[in-house]
């Protein structure tokens, strides 16, 4: 599985062959550079650690570990696992990795919304369609749960809470651009994050 590290830089449209109006987001994918190259010998399993986006402060640690690759910190460290073709540690890899046309998988961190009630977080009815226990309180969950059996709420139950925020996959999102001489990655469909948000790309 190849892919890159990437900052999601916004949402834009462009026109097809056909002048359809196609919504699609804009990544600033890579260059990456391998700071380690993980082996079944030493390890117990092969992949590829790819670092992005130098690091303004950085632990002796990180600072030490960059240096065995030739390069400085990283703020974004990501394994890829059964990755395509061969490289070495420091080598750097770019957004030539995709093709225009090809399918890949986004993975990043969705917008945090706070803490939010049902109506917003799980689309209950609220005003004018009010459900069962709502009486006068128009944006309220209702009832919970059942009496002295089972004496508690199930789990799973939806109910107020933190919304946002979480690990979200987009797949089988299609590339319609790839401008290598500025590492950017565009793709049909909106990607999970805020801008400048960090991405994972994969193929």
């Amino acid at each position: 599985m190849s892919g890159l590290i990437g900052k999601k830089v916004g949402m834009t449209s462009i026109f097809d062959e056909n002048g359809k109006n196609i919504p699609c987001t804009v990544i600033e994918a890579g260059p990456c550079v391998v700071t380690q190259v993980r082996t079944e010998e030493v390890d117990g399993y092969s992949a590829l650690q790819l670092g992005f986006d130098d690091a303004k402060t950085a632990t002796k640690a990180a600072q030490g570990h960059a240096k065995k690759a030739g390069t400085v910190a990283k703020r974004k460290i990501v394994e890829f696992q059964g990755f395509d073709g061969e490289y070495n540690l420091g080598d750097t890899v770019t957004v030539d990795v995709f093709k225009e046309g090809q399918f890949i998988d986004v993975v990043g961190t969705s917008k945090g919304k706070g803490f939010q009630g049902v109506v917003k977080r799980h689309g209950f009815g609220g005003v004018g369609q009010s459900t069962h226990g709502q009486h006068n309180r128009l944006r309220a969950p209702g009832s919970i749960g059942a009496a002295s059996y089972p004496a508690r709420v199930f789990k799973g139950m939806r109910m107020a809470g933190q919304m946002g925020n979480e690990r979200v996959k987009v797949q089988n999102l299609r590339v319609l651009k790839v401008v290598a001489e500025k590492n950017l990655l565009v793709v049909k469909g909106c990607v999970p994050g805020h801008k400048n948000a960090y991405v994972i790309i994969e193929r």
